[in-house]
């Protein structure tokens, strides 16, 4: 008899998310801003796309028209994250619509501009279910479907520099993003058996209707505080979630992608606060 210590057996290769080219994806908040921006970029990429929306239907379906611009479908449905957990239900919806679902881009958000001490139980439950518990919500149904299929997929959670460093009047913002932060890493090791990646991309100041600058031309702005001296353009965001959900991305998983001009070297508040270029100079 073989009285040696038995070798555990190794765990089965996890499935490879490699060959996986992206051919249909779900973005919520897609009726402006980031959304829209990379409804479209996902489109170009050769993906058709289910957008939500939450208070402005004709946003969507403008969205909707320019994606179908590019060649591809796309299907539009209400989404109102405040209605959990039933809302996150619209995943599977559009998943049908699209017959399954490839990419998730959990986009949509809110946020408040409130001291600590002023803070109600109501803002910030709103919030954390918004920016936090939706998008947690949403990505389960995602990737259920995505380990049904058996042929892996690709999830972005849009987060924010808060993500990273606070804010002072954005202490639920903040506490969400940075949740969702944390979140992404736990999901990229849990799922990546299953060839799913997970990453985050973290804006800074982007031109968007909700930094009050829809249409604005970045080039033109200028923001000391900030190395590159200007705001984001919402198709700069686009751009690196198309690469996180696409084939090039296939090794990339658990990392949080800042799209901020540097703002994040300086700390938020310096640059959205500082009036001059002083700080460039010894």
């Amino acid at each position: 008899m073989n009285n040696s210590p038995s070798t555990p057996s190794a765990p089965s290769a996890p499935s490879t998310p490699a060959s996986l080219t992206p051919r249909t994806a779900v973005v919520t908040g897609a009726d402006s801003g980031i959304g829209r921006a990379t409804a479209v970029r996902l489109a170009a990429s050769g993906m058709d796309v289910g957008l939500t929306w939450h208070r402005d239907r004709r946003g969507a379906e403008e969205t909707a028209e320019e994606v179908r611009a590019q060649g591809r479908e796309a299907y539009i449905e209400h989404l109102d994250l405040t209605l959990l957990p039933e809302a996150a239900e619209v995943v599977d919806v559009l998943a049908e619509r699209l017959g399954g679902i490839d990419v998730l881009v959990n986009n949509a958000g809110t946020g408040t501009s409130t001291p600590f001490l002023e803070l109600d139980h109501g803002t910030v439950r709103e919030v954390l279910d918004v920016d936090l518990v939706g998008p947690l919500l949403c990505a389960q149904r995602a990737a259920r479907r995505m380990v049904r299929q058996g042929r892996g997929g690709r999830i972005v959670n849009v987060t924010s520099v808060h993500e990273h460093q606070p804010r002072v009047g954005a202490a639920p913002y903040c506490a969400a993003k940075g949740g969702l932060g944390l979140l992404t890493q736990v999901m990229a090791l849990e799922l990546a058996e299953h060839g799913i990646t997970v990453n985050a991309v973290a804006p800074g100041e982007i031109a968007t209707p909700m930094t009050g600058q829809e249409d604005t031309d970045v080039t033109t702005e200028s923001r000391p505080g900030v190395p590159l001296g200007r705001p984001g353009d919402a198709r700069e965001v686009a751009a690196v979630v198309a690469f996180l959900a696409g084939p090039d991305a296939s090794y990339v998983t658990g990392a949080s992608w800042a799209v901020d001009g540097g703002m994040l070297r300086m700390g938020p508040m310096a640059g959205s606060h500082l009036g001059d270029d002083a700080w460039r100079r010894v």
